[in-house]
């Protein structure tokens, strides 16, 4: 029984058209079209410290701080991306409430950081370092704001 089953299989494969190059080609391109950086973008609003409402553009994957950095509203001289070690208060921003929610909590070494940099002041609820947040679709609009400078990073 199973042989017949195999014999039969065998003779529908072999009556089959001959798979073109072109449609293989095709449907890959369909497939990886998806993975376009237009697809990865993720706009987002930061307020400046001037007060200034900013549009600012970032990718799927990658962090906050890097989306701000590269508009300007942070100096990439004060952190080296994404190492939480070298955060300075300037990597600090707020996060608005309705936004808050969408985000993973802070992690222990993120909680570390904010209070090290906090320097006895009370911690804010919204404060969150650019360098953990990651930008996804979902956070498409997010607002943040960009804190002054604290005096003890001012050069």
């Amino acid at each position: 029984m199973a042989i017949s089953t195999i014999q039969k299989l065998t003779s529908q494969i072999h009556r089959l058209p001959p798979v073109s190059c072109h449609i293989l080609t095709r449907s890959f391109a369909t497939l990886s079209s998806s993975k376009k950086v237009v697809d990865r973008i993720v706009k987002l609003f930061a307020i400046d410290p001037e007060g200034q409402k900013r549009e600012v553009v970032g990718l799927a994957g990658h962090s906050l701080l890097r989306a701000l950095t590269n508009s300007g509203l942070i100096d990439p001289a004060s952190h080296r991306l994404e190492e939480i070690d070298a955060c300075s208060a300037e990597c600090e921003v707020n996060i608005a409430q309705e936004w808050l929610e969408k985000l993973p909590p802070r992690t222990y070494d993120e909680e570390y950081v904010l209070v090290r940099n906090s320097r006895g002041r009370i911690l804010n609820k919204h404060s969150r370092l650019g360098c953990q947040v990651v930008l996804t679709p979902q956070l498409q609009g997010m607002v943040v704001a960009v804190p002054e400078p604290k005096p003890w990073d001012i050069p």
